[in-house]
């Protein structure tokens, strides 16, 4: 089994009208960024290792709605197994924006 080292995370929560849908965006972004550097909006990346990559995976299901938000996680070997190209207004503010 390989250990991926570094990941990309994407994630859509959908229900962002209600207190609940907002409350799990909050949770989820939080989540994130407890252990990825924020990337641009719902996108986030950084090194993670394997056993925190499972305590990660692990609280993230107990936040979302699996009926309803989807999360998508890129997991590489490493960071320069990938090429990254930044086209247009510069990724990684801090904002969040509901």
């Amino acid at each position: 089994m390989k250990n991926y080292n570094y990941a990309y995370v994407f994630y859509d929560i959908s229900d962002t009208e209600t207190d609940a849908g907002k409350n799990r965006v909050n949770k989820v972004f939080k989540l994130c960024k407890k252990y990825f550097l924020h990337h641009q909006k719902s996108i986030f990346k950084g090194e993670i290792s394997p056993s925190n990559f499972i305590k990660f995976r692990a609280e993230l299901d107990k936040i979302i709605d699996k009926n309803l938000d989807a999360v998508t996680v890129l997991r590489l070997l490493r960071q320069s197994d990938v090429c990254e190209i930044a086209i247009g207004a510069k990724p990684g503010t801090d904002d969040m924006i509901i």
